[in-house]
């Protein structure tokens, strides 16, 4: 198994112009650091996928090494297949499958596929080896998943489907990402999990998208967070601490790399970063 450690940084498809300037000038100061690649999250249903195409334009035209994610929600199988041959032809080599969101108060989604597994399969069937296929991990639990055994079966599958990798939602508990590693190595699911890593700028926001994704944030930390208020310089101070610390728990662990959510900023990530000695 390869040992070398794999670290990354993900982006979401800027919506405006102005939005594409400030994604540009973040993904320059982060392609210094000369990451294994960049992924960029996508929008089933056409939501924001010419974003992410053109994004994924972007990157490739600056010759970055480029994961998009692909969901199959709403799409039929000749649409997959077309967005595949696509990113094929500009020498994507990595691609983020996942299933995505079901539309909302509803129990399945459209399309051809239902699950990330499916989609996993499809690629291979379809592209054999040729794209490196990165699939979602929840240390603390899919929010949607009816227990924790069952989440693990699900991951065993898109692992036996052809799963190259995997990275995990973002959490603070070294203890939850240890006891998944663990798990899956009694299923014998041994692909590479990245952890993924979340910086900690905005307390409203990350409460709000954690309590919404099932991210955990644990009581010290909210209490700490708490009791700074309004006050941001503080509150990014203390949360480059915690990162910072997470994340040389999990590579003194044994974790086979670190993937950045970077909300398509540079600062605090390249923070956390420099501090690592990456």
């Amino acid at each position: 198994m390869n040992t070398q450690k794999t670290f990354s940084f993900e982006l979401f498809p800027p919506k405006t112009e102005k939005g594409f300037e400030n994604l540009r000038n973040n993904v320059l100061k982060l392609n210094e650091r000369k990451p294994a690649f960049f992924s960029c999250t996508y929008g089933a249903g056409g939501s924001t996928r010419d974003n992410t195409f053109a994004t994924v334009d972007w990157l490739r035209s600056q010759k970055i090494e480029t994961a998009p994610h692909l969901t199959c929600i709403g799409n039929s199988i000749a649409e997959t297949v077309a967005i595949l041959e696509r990113y094929r032809d500009q020498g994507i080599r990595r691609i983020v499958a996942l299933r995505g969101d079901r539309p909302s108060g509803t129990g399945v989604g459209g399309g051809d596929l239902s699950h990330a597994s499916e989609l996993v399969k499809l690629i291979r069937e379809r592209f054999g080896d040729h794209f490196h296929i990165e699939v979602a991990a929840y240390p603390e639990m899919h929010p949607q998943a009816p227990n924790f055994m069952l989440d693990l079966d699900n991951f065993r599958t898109k692992a036996e489907a052809g799963a190259s990798s995997a990275i995990t939602q973002y959490f603070y508990n070294v203890d939850a990402y240890a006891h998944f590693i663990e798990q899956c190595q009694k299923r014998g699911v041994d692909i590479p999990v990245v952890p993924g890593i979340m910086p900690i700028t905005n307390y409203s926001n990350l409460a709000r998208f954690s309590d919404a994704c099932g991210a955990e944030i644990p009581r010290w930390i909210r209490k700490r967070l708490e009791a700074y208020g309004d006050d941001s310089a503080s509150i990014r101070a203390f949360g480059a601490d915690v990162v910072t610390g997470l994340c040389e728990k999990l590579l003194a662990a044994g974790a086979p790399g670190l993937h950045f959510y970077t909300m398509n900023q540079s600062t605090p990530t390249l923070e956390i970063w420099d501090r690592l000695g990456i």
